[in-house]
């Protein structure tokens, strides 16, 4: 069975915290007077704080990484004539006055649980070291979720007191120094150690400050108004001034990036491809391209403590306790939405399985990366050609309503099928893998992928270290793992195409083009590019007067929920307002 991870259970969800949505004068969770105040209580809030990375996953596609995958322009929208939702995110367009409200709602919870544990735990009786490594999970999530609601929607209210008090949002560049401060602060004091039974450790923070620090210094190098927010100069800040009056400067960062680097234990993993689901043992000998390759999926059985991602530093996990009704998010949703869109034998896609069709991958990426590196292996582990795959039915079979389909769809978060040795086959390779006895729902392709999705990978860490020291050496390094010579000398050029093809269709494009200041031209190059309508040749049209007009109307930030505006803290994003910022269909 298939190691479980930080999991709640769904009573301690609905009984120790009620939903904070800012949407009430007073919607604190849970009263500091009485809770935490044991060790037990500690655990209990910090699980309930990673809860939310789950709750989240029962509605991925109102999520930031969903929307940076579609944004990006690596990926179009796709889905059915019904999927608007996909295709607006992918054209920067609004589909429904409160299209991602439950996102904006569940991550203030979870950025409320942090700040109930942060104001106890220094007055808990715990031992220093449990208590900094409390401290500093918390940290680490609750400057995750504000990364992900300052990405997607800009300026938010901070709140950093155990209460769901609506607040106006302040000044953005003081809530990304409270981000940088609470990453700087976990990276700083968490203990030493290297953690593989899900939870973050200082090494993560370490990352994770190293990718925010990026984002906000690169992106408001100009200022904060979307002009310059979508300004093509390029001018990043080299420190920034955090709340408790100190300094945080690019130096600091880098030597915590080089700690994580020298230090942490981290690894690549050997071939690129075993970090993907398809190598599982299950189908590697039966996909052709995989066969006789002498591959196995560094997750391949998780119901030994001994299994361990070298590469995978953050990560939401998944079990068999999904639920469509109930503990929905307990299940892979991404592994389901970007699955091949459904509607045919799955003899015709294994072994993908099969989903929403969300997020084909665009062809201009196809095309840039075969010009660029066009010995690179990772592009074939990172994306499937249809027409290698004889039986596979265009336009989505017997769901005849694809949108923006093309030559291409994604593997690396793609759900997985397999056979059993009937020869049928089943629509998930966790069925399989681990058993099928304790699943709680049997409709296995909607709620039965439980495979890690992982949110940084050592990779990551490796290039943000290029990057930051002007220097070839972490590029080296991934390059050499992907068959690929040295280069002799550094350029951002170099580091951004590496950045596009060691990251592609993994949700991190969208905020490295909005940092660079290269969104707008990028995002263009998806106009005119083949796709199928319903399976009829066509091309992908620009809407509402095209992608980088979108772009450059808001910056990249979604608009923000109506329920939210009609309280009267927040203020609409500009962009939002108008009848050009409505996705009418394709």
């Amino acid at each position: 069975m298939k190691k479980i991870m930080y999991f709640l259970s769904a009573a301690f969800v609905a009984v120790g915290f009620s939903a904070c949505s800012l949407d009430a004068d007073n919607v604190t969770e849970t009263s500091t007077e009485n809770f935490p105040v044991t060790e037990s209580d500690a655990v209990a809030t910090l699980a309930g704080i990673y809860e939310n990375l789950n709750a989240v996953n029962a509605n991925p596609q109102q999520s930031f990484l969903y929307y940076a995958m579609l944004a990006s322009d690596d990926q179009l929208g796709g889905g059915g004539a019904n999927d608007k939702l996909m295709q607006s995110m992918d054209m920067i367009l609004n589909n429904g006055q409160n299209m991602t409200n439950d996102f904006y709602e569940q991550r203030y919870q979870g950025i409320n649980r942090a700040n109930t544990l942060i104001k106890a735990l220094p007055s808990l009786n715990l031992p220093e070291t449990v208590k900094a490594q409390d401290m500093g999970e918390a940290l680490f999530l609750r400057a995750f979720y504000y990364y992900e609601l300052a990405s997607m929607y800009g300026n938010v209210p901070l709140l950093t007191e155990p209460s769901g008090e609506v607040t106006r949002p302040g000044d953005v560049n003081v809530l990304w120094a409270q981000i940088l401060q609470d990453l700087y602060q976990a990276a700083t004091t968490m203990p030493s150690v290297r953690k593989s039974d899900g939870h973050v450790d200082k090494y993560t923070a370490e990352a994770m400050l190293g990718r925010a620090w990026l984002f906000y210094t690169g992106f408001y190098g100009n200022g904060s108004s979307v002009a310059e927010l979508t300004s093509t100069a390029y001018n990043p800040i080299t420190s920034v001034e955090l709340p408790d009056g100190t300094t945080l400067t690019k130096q600091m960062v880098i030597t915590l990036i080089d700690d994580c680097v020298n230090n942490s234990g981290y690894s690549l993993v050997s071939d690129f491809r075993n970090l993907w689901a398809y190598t599982n043992r299950l189908v590697v000998e039966e996909y052709p391209y995989t066969k006789g390759q002498n591959l196995k999926w560094v997750e391949d059985d998780q119901s030994s403590a001994s299994v361990v991602n070298p590469e995978s530093m953050f990560a939401i996990k998944f079990n068999k306790l999904a639920s469509w009704s109930t503990t929905i998010g307990y299940g892979n949703g991404y592994a389901l939405h970007f699955g091949v869109r459904g509607g045919q034998d799955y003899a015709n896609t294994f072994p993908f399985g099969q989903g929403w069709g969300a997020g084909p991958v665009a062809p201009n990426l196809v095309n840039d990366w075969k010009a660029a590196e066009p010995n690179d292996m990772r592009r074939d582990a990172t994306i499937q050609n249809v027409f290698e795959m004889p039986n596979y039915v265009t336009g989505g079979a017997s769901w005849a309503d694809f949108i923006q389909e093309t030559d291409y769809f994604g593997k690396k978060i793609s759900a997985i099928s397999a056979k059993k040795d009937d020869g049928s086959y089943v629509p998930v390779f966790e069925q399989i893998m681990y058993g099928e006895e304790g699943w709680v729902n049997d409709n296995l392709m909607q709620t039965g992928n439980i495979h890690d999705l992982v949110l940084i990978r050592f990779a990551d860490v490796l290039l943000m270290q290029s990057e930051l020291k002007e220097d070839v050496e972490g590029i080296n390094k991934v390059r050499a793992r992907a068959g690929l010579p040295a280069l002799t000398s550094y350029s951002l050029s170099a580091l951004q195409n590496e950045r596009r093809w060691e990251f592609a269709t993994e949700g991190i494009r969208f905020n490295d083009l909005r940092r660079w200041h290269i969104a707008a031209t990028a995002l263009a190059k998806q106009e005119g590019q083949p796709v199928r309508t319903s399976g009829v040749a066509s091309t992908n049209t620009a809407h509402n007067g095209g992608y980088a007009a979108r772009y450059n109307a808001t910056a990249g930030f979604q608009k923000i929920p109506e329920k939210q505006i009609s309280l009267g803290y927040i203020n609409q994003n500009e962009g939002w307002t108008g009848s050009d910022s409505e996705y009418q269909g394709w």
